[in-house]
């Protein structure tokens, strides 16, 4: 058996050794029931015997948690339950594709830049530092307003200023394993530059990305309902919990629930993804094996 042919079986075993040291981490299984909870909400949403989110009462505005509104109502009398639950979809979105948008950009202009070096890993690497340098959020509420308002440009504009963090950290990535021998014999045995990068250095480099990631992904959250919160996100009447905390902000002495359901939502979905990202970290870092 080659080099070659024992790095894909090494992954395998890897990724049994992986997959166990996550399922004995009391902290990352409890961050995947938190996320999954949120997910299943969003999913089954359309089919949920719940308000439409959008229907106005004049009649129950601003009502307190009861038995026909288990989370109270807003300024309009609409159904918090029902904007929660919706306004999940929003969250989760922005948070999974914008991180994709960055992670999609980013990490094959991170291998180019590793694994080619010289010109093309300077100028790669000048432009991402250049990026890095301005705040993650400043860029991404430039980039909003720039785009113009919505959710989906909320997503490119939060997906863009996120790339920088996976072009450099798959540069890195890449320029340790490219020192490899099984990357070595693959160069050996003539196979061209864009099997090598597909074949043997993007399956090497996964692990670090895909932590990065989920934690991003918590980030990208809060990114989103920050823009929603300043009008750049989810447009009304669409349920998005930032736009429900800036509504909320004018009656929090009044009505305290239209501030304090959606930003439990926030917190508890960006604990369970930072409680995953930990534990795909200890689990994936072969130190840890």
């Amino acid at each position: 058996m080659t080099m070659i042919e024992q790095a894909p079986l090494s992954g395998k075993r890897e990724e049994s050794r992986a997959w166990k040291k996550l399922k004995a981490s009391r902290s990352a299984l409890a961050g995947l029931v938190i996320i999954l909870f949120f997910v299943i909400l969003a999913a089954a949403a359309p089919v949920l015997p719940i308000p439409d989110p959008v229907a106005t009462s004049w009649s129950a505005i601003r009502k307190a948690p009861s038995a026909a509104h288990w989370l109270g109502t807003d300024d309009l009398g609409r159904d918090i339950l029902s904007r929660m639950i919706w306004g999940a979809q929003a969250s989760l979105m922005a948070g999974v594709f914008s991180v994709a948008i960055a992670v999609g950009i980013g990490v094959p202009f991170g291998i180019l830049a590793g694994y080619f070096g010289g010109w093309v890993d300077l100028v790669i690497s000048r432009v991402t530092e250049a990026l890095l340098a301005m705040p993650f959020l400043i860029m991404a509420i430039a980039l909003a307003a720039f785009l113009g308002p919505s959710l989906t440009n909320a997503m490119i504009a939060i997906g863009l200023s996120a790339m920088p963090i996976f072009v450099r950290l798959t540069r890195g990535q890449v320029l340790s394993v490219k020192q490899e021998e099984y990357v070595e014999g693959a160069r050996s045995v003539g196979l061209g530059h864009m099997d090598i990068m597909v074949r043997y250095i993007l399956p090497n480099v996964t692990a670090p990305i895909i932590v990065q990631a989920t934690l991003t992904i918590a980030t990208a959250i809060i990114a989103e309902a920050s823009l929603s919160f300043l009008g750049l996100g989810q447009q009304p009447p669409a349920a998005s919990w930032g736009s429900m905390l800036n509504v909320a902000k004018n009656f929090l002495s009044q009505a305290p629930w239209m501030a304090m359901w959606p930003g439990a939502a926030i917190f508890l979905v960006v604990i369970g993804f930072n409680l995953l990202g930990d534990g795909l970290r200890d689990a994936l870092d072969p130190r840890e094996h």
